[in-house]
């Protein structure tokens, strides 16, 4: 007999399960920078890479916990920028919900032009506009269906990201064990990982700039946040998907990382080629592009599918929390049990997409912003762990909850981070405009509101 659908108040639905959690969090933090972007990250760092994604891994689980401790107390939230609003005040909220959502409009305009690119891998004459709009039509109707068909879809999305590097890493250790020779006369072995080893071998501001690069890798694992609203059994969910996500996230990082180096030299790696390929091509496979390929497109609809998912629930917390009659007309929930009306409005800006790819002078523009919603995400980090801060002083304090691990220590080290990744993007001459536009956009924000409010208030003519 089947148990009684769980309903929220709001009319949300709580038909998310632990293994759709799990997957969700994971296929939100492996995509494309490791299947494609991993070559780069070892030519900068070389094998100190590893420690990089270590230290990075270390406080984004930090930051899940105390995202975690606050979504443990009051589970029926849908996104963690709620715990903004309530613990440091409305202006800050509003700021960290509108640069969450923008963020995540870009992200999917960004996915939508990766698509586009890995479709017309196999059919390079089809029309790039029309595969935009064809995958956020296709993905946007699976999240309105209700929010399992969204999870069973990035299960499975999440699954193919998975078997695809054990596949790797257990090709690369049979090359490793067989004593294989590479065309290049190398051998694969565990040594070639630390064979010459040096801890900056491009010299330290390239291993600083290695940071920001793994950095955003890790984005999307807060995603997990944003399903406990409609998770069954939420608090034994949250538990499980924070402290299990974390390890095996690092245990593939780390795990393809090692083999990649063990396979080809460190020293000898290609940044513009895809490790995967190679190592799949050094084995005897003739279609490792196309099978790569086919990988970092799931990865890409996976990441716009998510995309679409989170900034729905979103902008659904901006119609809530806002004043404004106009957004009163999307503070709703479909009788599929989704805000059907926040995913739509959502979707209707990611049809910017397919206008870029038909108008390419604004190409290099998009691609600014983009990089300028990114930084923008270490800004709403930093205030969610702050915001965890003002819980802990505050009269909803759960003495017995999911705690974040030595508080004390960690949450002040965690704040601090945030603050030195901000500070390394001005290490890098691709990030550094970004940076000051992110900076820029935090400053006219937070001076509309301030100018908003004094008026409101009568002491502004």
């Amino acid at each position: 007999m089947k148990s009684q659908q769980q309903v929220n108040q709001d009319g949300t639905k709580r038909t998310l399960s632990n293994r759709h959690v799990q997957m969700i969090a994971i296929g939100g933090t492996i995509g494309t920078g490791l299947f494609l972007g991993s070559g780069s990250s070892i030519s900068k760092a070389g094998p100190s890479i590893i420690l990089v994604y270590m230290i990075i891994g270390a406080f984004f689980f930090l930051m899940m916990r105390a995202i975690g401790e606050m979504l443990y107390e009051d589970p029926d939230q849908h996104t963690f920028v709620a715990f903004i609003t309530k613990y440091i005040g409305e202006r800050a909220g509003n700021f960290a919900g509108w640069s969450y959502w923008i963020g995540l409009v870009f992200l999917a305009m960004a996915e939508l032009t990766a698509i586009a690119t890995y479709i017309k891998f196999w059919f390079p004459q089809a029309n790039t506009s029309l595969i935009e709009v064809l995958f956020l039509i296709l993905l946007t109707s699976l999240n309105l269906i209700a929010a399992r068909i969204f999870a069973e879809a990035e299960f499975w999305f999440a699954m193919i990201k998975i078997i695809a590097i054990i596949s790797m890493i257990i090709t690369g250790i049979i090359l490793i064990f067989t004593g294989f020779k590479a065309p290049d006369g190398n051998y694969a072995t565990f040594g070639n990982v630390f064979k010459g080893f040096q801890m900056f071998p491009h010299g330290i501001a390239t291993f600083v700039a290695s940071f920001p690069m793994v950095f955003f890798a890790f984005q999307g694992m807060e995603f997990i946040s944003i399903t406990i609203g409609e998770t069954k059994e939420p608090r034994k969910v949250l538990k499980k998907a924070i402290n299990e996500t974390i390890y095996r996230i690092l245990i593939f990082y780390i795990g393809a990382m090692v083999i990649i180096m063990s396979i080809t030299p460190w020293q000898t790696i290609n940044p513009g080629q895809s490790p995967f390929v190679e190592v799949f091509a050094l084995a005897g496979l003739p279609a490792a592009a196309t099978v790569i390929n086919f990988v970092v497109l799931t990865s890409a609809a996976s990441a716009l599918n998510s995309a679409i998912f989170s900034a729905g629930r979103h902008f659904y917390q901006l119609a809530e929390e806002s004043h404004s009659p106009v957004f009163r007309h999307f503070d709703k929930i479909s009788k599929t049990g989704v805000p059907a009306r926040g995913i739509l409005a959502s979707a209707a800006l990611m049809l910017i997409a397919p206008i870029i790819s038909l108008v390419p002078q604004i190409g290099s523009a998009f691609v600014f912003v983009t990089s300028v919603s990114s930084d923008m995400y270490i800004i709403v980090y930093a205030l969610a762990v702050y915001s965890h801060r003002k819980y802990k002083l505050s009269q909803d304090y759960l003495a017995d909850g999911f705690k974040m691990p030595f508080y004390k220590f960690t949450s002040p080290a965690t704040l601090a981070f945030f603050g030195l990744i901000f500070v390394s993007l001005f290490f890098n001459k691709t990030s550094l405009l970004p940076a000051l536009g992110a900076i820029v956009w935090t400053v006219l924000f937070n001076l509309f509101g301030w100018f908003k409010s004094r008026r409101a208030k009568g002491t502004v003519s």
